[in-house]
């Protein structure tokens, strides 16, 4: 039963939100055992009465935070200065051997492939990504995907934030007995925030982490409706989808792609972003992430857990893989982007 001595909503995670500082990832909302929080408008907000359980607060990635400790949970230890972009035990590059995927992913369709091959094999009964809302153009929707053409579906990156835990409690819904979970590093901090108090009704049925690395995301009012919709003049709907590289760009459900300059957008970027200093999801079972690669995918693993997904993907032909030596830069923009984040984020 919860503690009704403790703090409540108000006294804890308000100033969060009303700071700008809470993310949006919903894990309060998920956590709390009484359904006193519902998610509005990007943010949590009371719609009952909170007893002062203070769960809300445990999972927050935001509130009284210190990855150190998170850390130890998980890898039994603090990262080490040298290690900049977190705890690893492996870092390669791969991409889908799957032309299906290939032509529908954001680079080398790693996700979506080891994904597949969980859902396909039993390993997990669905898997908590972000899909497109069909009714709202390059509108990112948290989506819990129970098969392979659902998977495929949602494949590619979303710049806009989506609250993949929704996506999460969605499954405990449907009451699925292995899951796993796709998110930013805020979102996999939240996770792992809840695997620690514990929240065994969700994490129990939890068999997998992907970290995807992010150095921020935007707000749809800005980057889609003021920026391309009114700005550019383009239809958001005639856009298949976007990436953002060293510049934004835009790939037409045309066949055209159009080019724009980062700095345009960086306006648009989310406020609760700039509390980040973990680019790289240094607490998921594998990160992943584009870094200036072409058709592949960088992939750091992190846990035992990431390496047998990811060592059976490559085993059975699912995926293929070649040494980080061979990326050097890719790597090199790893550790920058890293520390950047680190460093900046600490004022």
């Amino acid at each position: 039963m919860p503690d009704n001595s403790g703090l409540n909503f108000n006294e804890t995670l308000a100033d969060i939100v009303l700071s700008g500082k809470c993310t949006g990832c919903a894990a309060c909302v998920v956590a709390c055992p009484l359904n006193c929080l519902r998610y509005e408008a990007g943010k949590p907000e009371v719609a009952g009465k909170c007893s002062g359980c203070e769960v809300c607060s445990h999972v927050c990635p935001r509130y009284n935070t210190s990855q150190a400790t998170v850390e130890k949970f998980v890898f039994k230890r603090e990262k080490r200065p040298e290690e900049k972009f977190g705890i690893y035990q492996k870092v390669l590059v791969a991409k889908s051997t799957d032309e299906n995927i290939l032509k529908v992913c954001q680079d080398g369709g790693v996700v979506t492939t080891l994904l597949t091959f969980a859902l396909k094999n039993k390993i997990i009964e669905g898997a908590a990504v972000s899909g497109i809302d069909k009714h709202k153009p390059l509108h990112p929707l948290p989506v819990f995907a129970t098969t392979a053409q659902q998977l495929l579906e949602s494949a590619g990156t979303r710049y806009c934030y989506s609250p993949n835990l929704l996506a999460l409690q969605e499954g405990i819904k449907q009451d699925k007995k292995e899951t796993a979970f796709v998110g930013t590093p805020c979102q996999i901090e939240a996770v792992r925030r809840m695997q620690m108090i514990p929240l065994r009704n969700y994490i129990e049925k939890l068999k997998l982490t992907i970290g995807l690395m992010c150095s921020k995301s935007f707000s749809y009012e800005g980057l889609v409706e003021n920026y391309i919709r009114r700005k550019l003049q383009i239809n958001p709907a005639d856009v298949e989808r976007m990436k953002i590289k060293t510049k934004l760009i835009l790939i037409m459900k045309s066949g055209k792609t159009k080019d724009y300059p980062l700095r345009d957008v960086r306006q648009y970027a989310r406020t609760a972003c700039k509390a980040c200093k973990d680019f790289s999801a240094e607490l998921a079972d594998i990160s992943i992430g584009g870094l200036g690669l072409n058709g592949w995918s960088l992939v750091v693993v992190r846990t035992e857990t990431g390496r047998k997904f990811l060592e059976k993907g490559i085993a059975l032909g699912l995926l293929e893989a070649k040494p980080i030596e061979e990326e050097r830069h890719s790597l090199e923009l790893l550790i920058r982007l890293s520390t950047n984040a680190a460093i900046s984020r600490r004022v």
